[in-house]
């Protein structure tokens, strides 16, 4: 394993200790219809961190870049677990508002990441490569803003304080942040990728010109 990879790893470990430690003494815990500071302070923080370490250091950015989209796009895979938003909606523990989106955006993801993982995760597919990791990302965006203002849409809904608690906590302070940089990798990997035209014409004005 490489350098990165350890550190990585050594990141990973912690950061869901931490954010699980947090939640095991209800420092994230919130009776109102919404995330809360906490959460969504969880949430940012580890994205931003990723974001400048992929900015400012080459070895990292070099490091994320090499492993295998394959593999990266096949852990979405668990986002099919999304159900259980539809199963908490439907006992009334959580809104709808927010729940059903979530559900059935997850479950879409979910169920769709091996095809994306084993068929389009290649040059000759990098445009659809690109949006169904870009749908990965909005369908993260629309649960959290939806979770954010599930309240204010609808005042009278159950709230999102068992979000707040473990285990669902787990998935906006870990697992969220933590699906978005793979998203975000993917499409780094990808949009250094040469398309499938890109390369015939290439190769045809190898052909057309040979090198003397």
């Amino acid at each position: 394993m490489t350098k990165y990879g350890k550190i990585t790893t050594v990141l990973l470990t912690v950061w869901f200790a931490a954010v699980f430690s947090t939640s095991a003494v209800h420092l994230f815990k919130n009776g109102s219809a919404q995330f809360g500071l906490g959460v969504a302070v969880a949430a940012l923080a580890p994205m931003i961190v990723f974001s400048l370490w992929f900015a400012a250091s080459e070895g990292f950015r070099n490091f994320a870049l090499s492993l295998n989209p394959t593999i990266l796009t096949s852990v979405q895979v668990w986002r099919i677990v999304g159900f259980t938003f539809l199963l908490l909606q439907a006992r009334n523990v959580l809104p709808a508002i927010f729940a059903l989106p979530a559900g059935y955006g997850d479950m879409f993801i979910g169920a769709t990441a091996g095809f994306a993982a084993w068929k389009l995760a290649e040059p000759a597919h990098r445009n659809g490569f690109l949006f169904w990791q870009a749908l990965g990302i909005l369908d993260l965006i629309t649960a959290v803003s939806l979770g954010t203002t599930a309240g204010l849409i609808d005042p009278r809904g159950p709230s999102m304080g068992p979000m707040t608690v473990l285990p669902l906590s787990l998935i906006p302070t870990f697992f969220v942040p933590l699906f978005v940089m793979l998203h975000m990798i993917c499409i780094a990997q990808a949009w250094s990728w040469k398309s499938a035209s890109q390369v015939r014409r290439q190769t045809a004005g190898a052909l057309q010109h040979p090198a003397i």
